[in-house]
């Protein structure tokens, strides 16, 4: 080096450029760019995520519910279904069973000026203030019933009833949708460690799978849940909602889906006639 006319840089000069801290504007437009990435691909599959059908965990994440169902029938196996370009690994999210998430109810505008995010015209907005969902929102979703919302609506409504169904909630099961700051983090950690002390689940439905009486009709009956799979298998049979489903194992487990919905559609109607007298 040298002797050749020129200077030889420095250390300094060399990493000056990489050490620069970034500004304002550019960490402002990651994190766009990252919570834009967030609303549209599922972080288990790195599939597009699908709005009509879309689930969330406690941490407010979003995923394909479809991927969810893949990855537990392999767990249940004891396999891993994760795809090598996943974002995450399913062990990572904390979901062991369809109780630990919630559909998440989205709606969609087809009117004009509704956000013309989708095709034909129709984009996926809230009902109170139609703003569209997506990073440039900050929204939410209720528990149990699991409609969304702009944040600020359900803070300008101030009641504790569900905008579209009239359904009660509590504050704390307000959940924010991939919500990136710490509090909202820590407190969503909070709540889930207080329902699973309470024997109960992020959808605030009862964690079976933490009852010792469970775990004792498994030792006295045996293979419980195998037995209950041979019988939700042949309830999918008897249910026409699930006629197109030929794969026998996921029937078994579309069918204790549908039951659950059974059972909660039924609650909600002994709970709405109940409020009316």
């Amino acid at each position: 080096m040298g002797n050749d006319g020129g200077s030889i840089p420095t250390r300094r000069e060399l990493v000056k450029n990489t050490d620069r801290a970034k500004t304002v504007s550019e960490l402002k437009a990651t994190a766009h760019e990252s919570l834009t990435h967030a609303w549209t691909h599922c972080p288990l599959s790195t599939d597009k995520l699908d709005l009509e059908s879309a689930v969330s965990d406690w941490r407010g994440r979003l995923y394909n519910y479809e991927s969810v169902l893949k990855n537990l029938m392999a767990a249940e196996d004891g396999e891993d279904a994760s795809e090598p370009a996943a974002e995450v690994s399913f062990s990572s999210t904390g979901i062991k069973s369809l109780r630990d998430i919630v559909k998440v109810k989205f709606n969609r505008s087809t009117t004009p000026g509704g956000g013309g995010g989708e095709r034909d015209g129709a984009a996926w907005v809230c009902p109170v203030t139609l703003k569209e969902f997506g990073a440039g929102t900050r929204a939410v979703y209720i528990v149990p019933c699991g409609h969304a919302f702009a944040e600020v609506a359900i803070k300008k409504i101030g009641e504790r009833r569900c905008p579209e169904c009239n359904e009660a909630f509590e504050e704390e099961n307000v959940i924010p949708i991939l919500p990136t700051s710490e509090a909202d983090l820590t407190r969503l950690a909070a709540r889930v460690e207080r329902l699973q002390g309470e024997g109960l689940t992020h959808g605030l439905k009862k964690d079976k799978k933490g009852g010792k009486k469970k775990r004792k009709r498994a030792e006295e009956n045996g293979d419980k849940e195998g037995e209950d799979g041979g019988k939700a298998g042949k309830a999918a049979k008897k249910d026409e909602r699930l006629s197109g489903i030929n794969n026998a194992r996921t029937a078994s487990l579309m069918a204790k889906v549908l039951a659950e919905q059974d059972e909660l559609a039924k609650r909600r109607k002994v709970a709405a006639a109940m409020a009316s007298k």
